[in-house]
């Protein structure tokens, strides 16, 4: 099983920081303990408060986020604490202890949402599902997504991505969306609203091993630049920063796969509800492309999709 590895994100208040981690804490609720009373049923929460600086500890999803006081910055402890987490985590102990008033289901919403493929739908949900981008072209590579596993048992599913809090889903011809959309939304908020796994462990690992093996992201907010030549690492950074956002909206994602410096070729690859859209040409063409002949002058000439 992998381990938990902790990351330090700062936010928009200087007084709270987030750890986030790798992988899920909490799925059920959200949590917030302004006191070691409160935090009676967090192991994790009542040690923290035994820190001099704590004032609130915030449990959600894949992160504990912490309010301190004034006494200390957090640049001074933050490293001292994001270690002790990191080391809480991987002991095995319990982030929250269950009790009777636990609610046995998540209360959840899941809505459709038009993308410009007319073969794939979006599946929006107001909680986070994954940390990482999962596409399945068929059930057998779905055998470690019990969601995705579940939606190829209907005939008409021929795709399905899973990202950050959405599903696309890509359909056959033999049915319309208008037949399809109520069952395919229910059974996505009753498989989530029952605390069913989206994806397993097995399933994260093999995302991450692949983020390890190619330039490319499982992960559709980080791409591994270690080994990349300059100009590659300056569109990565506008893929992410420019196209990734819009992309999403879409109910799809877009990856560096190379980058060819005798041609001036870029080679992107497209997911979800973009692979195989009919205006994704048009789309690369007439807006990725000029993007990257603009920002990076004479260095780029043609941009190349591929279908994931």
């Amino acid at each position: 099983m992998e381990a938990f590895k902790i990351k330090i994100q700062p936010t928009n208040r200087p007084a709270i920081i987030k750890f986030e981690a790798n992988k899920f804490l909490t799925r059920k609720q959200n949590y917030e303990f302004k006191n070691v009373d409160e935090a009676k049923n967090s192991p994790l929460a009542k040690q923290l408060f035994y820190l001099p600086f704590t004032k609130t500890v915030y449990i959600s999803g894949n992160f504990v986020a912490i309010e301190r006081y004034d006494i200390v910055e957090w640049p001074d402890v933050q490293n001292e604490v994001a270690e002790q987490i990191e080391n809480y985590l991987n002991s095995g102990e319990p982030v929250i202890i269950e009790d009777e008033n636990t609610p046995s289901k998540i209360p959840v919403t899941v809505y459709a949402e038009s993308t410009p493929n007319p073969a794939a739908l979006k599946f929006v949900c107001n909680k986070k599902l994954v940390l990482a981008t999962y596409e399945f072209k068929n059930i057998e590579e779905a055998k470690d997504s019990p969601l995705a596993t579940g939606l190829f048992h209907f005939p008409f599913v021929k795709e399905v991505f899973i990202d950050e809090n959405y599903i696309s889903i890509l359909k056959y011809d033999i049915a319309q969306w208008d037949d399809i959309v109520v069952e395919l939304r229910e059974y996505i908020r009753l498989h989530i609203e029952e605390g069913k796994d989206i994806v397993n462990e097995d399933a994260t690992a093999k995302a991450k091993s692949t983020k390890s093996q190619t330039t490319t992201a499982a992960n559709n907010k980080s791409v591994d630049t270690a080994n990349l030549d300059d100009t590659s690492k300056q569109i990565v950074d506008i893929l992410e920063e420019y196209v990734k956002p819009a992309v999403a909206s879409d109910g799809g994602n877009i990856l560096f796969q190379s980058y060819d410096e005798s041609s001036k070729t870029v080679n992107v690859i497209l997911q979800g509800a973009c692979s195989g859209c009919p205006s994704s040409t048009f789309t690369l063409k007439n807006g990725i492309e000029n993007m990257l002949k603009s920002m990076l002058n004479d260095k780029v000439n043609e941009v190349v999709a591929i279908n994931g």
